[in-house]
């Protein structure tokens, strides 16, 4: 089952997720792949907030870039959170460092829906959480067309997983309601196939 859970920031959907990630793991040791990278004290402390908060017995893979990887060291019939979309976009299109292995953009999108795709046939429950950023106005100034180039490619990322997932949970004051029932799931995503 493939899970994509998304809300405000905040909202608690990391809780939401985590829990549905627990419940499908059952006694086998739930997997936590994170896509921060540590870049200051704030971020560190974040970190160390979430690993606080959903407590010990996770097993952590780190994945900046590629989620494909990660997703295929999970055992199959396991559990695996990808936490978040919103940071891996960001390092998708703004590099840190002149890195042959830094996918384009179109790659980054392709190697989602394979991750997605390797945890399917595999029957891994995947749950990847990410911000909804569409519900803030977004600034309108010739400076904002960075902005509008981030806000783009992470609404075709998260078209490609809602397409694709079974279940799509937007989560509100920590309360997930559920927009597509498994029975919608047409699993396709058009991209990448």
């Amino acid at each position: 089952m493939v899970v994509f859970v998304s809300g405000g920031a905040r909202s608690g959907k990391s809780a939401v997720a985590e829990a549905a990630v627990r419940r499908a793991a059952g006694t086998q040791t739930p997997y936590y792949i994170a896509t921060a990278n540590v870049s200051d004290g704030e971020m560190a402390a974040r970190i160390a907030r979430h690993r606080r908060s959903r407590g010990a017995g996770w097993a952590t893979l780190e994945a900046p870039l590629w989620l494909t990887p990660p997703v295929e060291q999970v055992p199959n019939g396991g559990a695996a959170l990808i936490d978040c979309l919103t940071l891996w976009a960001s390092q998708v299109l703004y590099p840190q460092a002149d890195d042959a292995r830094h996918p384009s953009p179109e790659q980054a999108l392709c190697d989602l829906a394979a991750c997605i795709d390797a945890a399917r046939r595999r029957a891994i429950a995947l749950v990847l959480v990410s911000n909804d950023l569409n519900e803030a106005l977004l600034p309108t100034d010739e400076a904002s067309a960075e902005t509008w180039r981030y806000v783009a490619f992470l609404q075709r990322a998260h078209r490609l997983v809602a397409g694709r997932a079974d279940s799509v949970r937007e989560v509100i004051a920590g309360q997930g309601v559920e927009w597509k029932p498994a029975s919608m799931s047409d699993h396709a995503g058009g991209l990448c196939r």
